[in-house]
């Protein structure tokens, strides 16, 4: 009989989102498309600069996105995320992703590695200053 170990995310990332891909999300291969990984990348990341724009925020830059297994039909995708860079209006986070395999529950394979950045906006789309002290918070 095995042992369970649970996986241990690097203790300055935060679980920000958990989600299954459904057949619907795969492409002619039975693969999971990589746009749609994406789009929770980028929900995924922008989780944690909320908290700390004071409002509305865009997405500005991917500034890296690497896929480095496939995802599959069923798979248990966790979304761990932290903050690289707080500039003046923008917030740089790097999100990792990891695969739980349908049929290997318990064992964690990374499957996609990112960094994107984020910009406050005001009401009319331009980049606004972060709130004075959003560089005070703890967050590196």
């Amino acid at each position: 009989m095995s042992t369970y170990t649970p996986p241990v995310p690097p203790s300055n990332e935060e679980l920000v989102l958990k989600v299954i891909p459904m057949p619907a999300d795969c492409n002619a291969n039975g693969d999971i498309f990589g746009g749609w990984v994406m789009a929770q990348v980028d929900l995924a990341g922008s989780v944690i600069p909320a908290r700390y724009a004071g409002g509305r925020m865009a997405t500005v830059a991917v500034n890296e996105f690497i896929f480095k297994q496939p995802v599959r039909v069923g798979d248990i995708l966790s979304f761990y995320a932290r903050i690289s860079r707080i500039g003046r209006t923008s917030i740089t986070v790097q999100v990792e992703v990891y695969a739980e395999h349908y049929r290997s529950q318990g064992r964690y394979v990374k499957v996609t590695e990112a960094t994107v950045t984020y910009v406050a906006i005001d009401e009319h789309g331009k980049p606004r200053p972060l709130p004075k002290d959003t560089k005070d918070q703890d967050t590196m």
